[in-house]
């Protein structure tokens, strides 16, 4: 489970820098790669959007990448590079220290559905809360034709929607959701002074 959700997270994030990477002036006809990846799965999209270091730096650290690689489906709600500058200072640091390597892939398998790659049309539809791969749920809100996902912890938005792969569907969001924090270990705040 753990590799499932690491996985998922790491694929989120690289697909949306797949399409925030998109050439300008692409030649007429010529099939857009980075839109619609033919045969790549969820990780080697994520890599190849270059706006999921983070994600994919912490899918490494936990060893999710094989869970992430294999067949899924999987829904990858992925935050972006400037989603995890957001987080409090020090909180990601110590979030990648070997001891906190279970915090970690809690909060990452928390952005991961797994049986289905849910598109945006279907997720607009999904009015109740949402099972992840972590085990919590997350709420899914729609107002005005915009999305919300998250919890009391935290909401992000969806700023790119479908990113396809060849085991899932990646959505990028602009905030790093965070599982409820009474299933979150207290070693994993960052340390005052810092």
């Amino acid at each position: 489970m753990k590799n499932t959700l690491l996985s998922a997270v790491a694929l989120l994030a690289f697909a949306g820098l797949a399409f925030a990477a998109q050439p300008a002036g692409k030649p007429e006809g010529k099939k857009d790669e980075m839109a619609k990846p033919a045969g790549k799965d969820i990780v080697d999209t994520a890599i190849g959007t270059g706006m999921h270091k983070t994600l994919v730096e912490a899918v490494k650290h936990c060893g999710l990448v094989e869970t992430l690689k294999s067949e899924g489906p999987f829904t990858l709600f992925a935050p972006t590079d400037d989603a995890f500058k957001k987080l409090p200072a020090g909180t990601l640091d110590t979030l990648m220290k070997p001891e906190n390597k279970k915090t970690l892939t809690d909060i990452l398998t928390f952005h991961v559905i797994k049986g289905a790659a849910v598109k945006a049309d279907k997720v607009v539809t999904m009015k109740e809360s949402v099972a992840t791969v972590q085990g919590q749920k997350f709420m899914i809100n729609v107002k005005d034709g915009k999305v919300s996902i998250g919890n009391k912890e935290a909401m992000a938005n969806v700023i790119k929607t479908d990113v396809e792969c060849s085991n899932g569907v990646i959505h990028v969001i602009d905030t790093v959701l965070m599982p409820a924090k009474d299933e979150i270990k207290k070693d994993a705040a960052p340390a005052k002074g810092k």
